[in-house]
């Protein structure tokens, strides 16, 4: 094969690559800018805001990312992660003893027993009513919070494929640029090949004499 061919074909083969690399770069940044929009503009809707830095507990102020949004709306998947994680999360943990959802479940269904299995006029029924109530009330709350904990890290969950995705597309960018340049130096190094010179061409023979053969 001629040097000159090679040349071509490579270097054509390399435009085409970073054409191809170029679109998947589009395609990845496209996906990258809707996840982030959507995140912004589904967070948006829900008007919430992190308390200003003046209104924090102690403990609220412990959390670095509680002071680092004080008094901001939540509209990126880091606030929402936030929001989620270190108030809604620190919150919950105060409410019944930090049991969960299901967790107060089992105590709802303890609780009907112990007072189904008293008399009706048992002094102690009286109690064990009100920390019904009282339960009710937190498995209620508490399932408020978990629900709204677990929207908001659907939405930084989101968020972070349009982050990786946006990576990606940087990275596609970069390859298509060096294998772009590749491909011009091959044509360039194509057009300036004579068209006679061969690719890897084995070097002639060396004839070997008897008289050479005789002296060695």
């Amino acid at each position: 094969m001629k040097r000159k061919t090679l040349d071509i074909l490579v270097g054509l083969g390399l435009v085409v690559l970073a054409g191809l690399l170029l679109v998947a770069g589009l395609v990845l940044t496209s996906n990258a800018n809707f996840a982030n929009d959507y995140v912004k503009d589904q967070l948006g809707q829900q008007q919430i805001s992190f308390k200003p830095a003046a209104a924090l507990t102690a403990e609220e102020k412990e959390s670095a990312c509680l002071v680092k949004y004080a008094g901001q709306q939540l509209t990126t998947g880091k606030q929402a992660e936030c929001y989620a994680n270190e108030f809604i999360g620190l919150h919950l943990k105060s409410i019944a003893g930090g049991k969960t959802y299901s967790q107060l479940g089992d105590v709802q269904t303890e609780l009907k027993a112990q007072i189904a299995a008293l008399p009706k006029d048992d002094p102690a029924a009286v109690g064990l009513q009100k920390q019904l109530t009282d339960t009710n009330a937190a498995r209620e709350t508490v399932f408020k919070g978990e629900s709204l904990r677990g929207l908001l890290l659907t939405s930084y969950g989101f968020s972070e494929f349009g982050v990786k995705a946006g990576q990606a597309a940087l990275v596609a960018y970069f390859a298509a640029g060096l294998m772009l340049l590749l491909g011009a130096a091959g044509l360039i190094h194509a057009a300036a090949t004579p068209a006679t010179k061969g690719f890897a061409v084995p070097e002639p023979a060396v004839k070997t004499s008897s008289e050479d053969l005789l002296n060695a």
